[in-house]
């Protein structure tokens, strides 16, 4: 069986946003390891209209061309790791736009994240894990929290240094949340071939 392939998603579409950089060392992280192929997906490069489909993809087939395009990168990737940023407890407005478009592409796949925030974005991969679910996501345990102490260090706001000022306390959890995701990636992607073959 071939390796995982993996989107990292950039939650955030600000011009401001700070996604870049917690984005580029998880992306390092993440080609450091021979398990899986993780790529780069940003939702900026999608011009995601505000949901306006007769129903969600499960029921009638999408028409406007963006969502189309949407539809099609996310299903070429075998389990998703998103990066969080946390608004007012919950994720983004232009994340959840972004998983409102797809469905059936979401469906039996695993889930990851990394949130950056006051708390790491807790709240806010909280409830994208609540999310998951209703899209027939697996959503795993492990995921990188960025907040604290550890946030001002990197952040503009802050001290604004590199991300390998707090590369020793988040690569632990990177670590996890990389195997967790690929075992997860890897039996999802056996049971769905499983599936097709049944109904070959």
């Amino acid at each position: 069986m071939t390796k995982p392939r993996i989107a990292l998603i950039i939650g955030s579409t600000r011009e401001t946003r700070f996604a870049d950089k917690p984005a580029a060392w998880l992306l390092e992280k993440a080609q450091a390891r021979t398990d899986i192929d993780v790529e780069l997906v940003d939702l900026r490069d999608y011009d995601l209209p505000l949901f306006n489909e007769v129903a969600s993809n499960m029921w009638a087939p999408s028409q406007d061309p963006n969502v189309l395009k949407w539809q099609k990168k996310i299903a070429e990737f075998d389990g998703y790791i998103f990066l969080v940023a946390e608004y007012n407890h919950s994720i983004t407005g232009a994340l959840k736009n972004a998983l409102d478009q797809a469905y059936v592409e979401w469906v039996h796949k695993p889930m990851a994240a990394m949130g950056y925030g006051g708390v790491g974005a807790a709240r806010a991969v909280e409830h994208l894990r609540g999310i998951g679910v209703e899209l027939q996501m697996a959503p795993i345990r492990h995921a990188v929290h960025l907040g604290g102490g550890e946030l001002m260090k990197v952040h503009p706001m802050g001290q604004d240094g590199p991300m390998s000022e707090v590369d020793e306390v988040l690569a632990p959890s990177a670590t996890a949340m990389f195997d967790d995701l690929a075992w997860w990636a890897n039996a999802t992607m056996a049971a769905r071939a499983e599936d097709q073959a049944k109904a070959a």
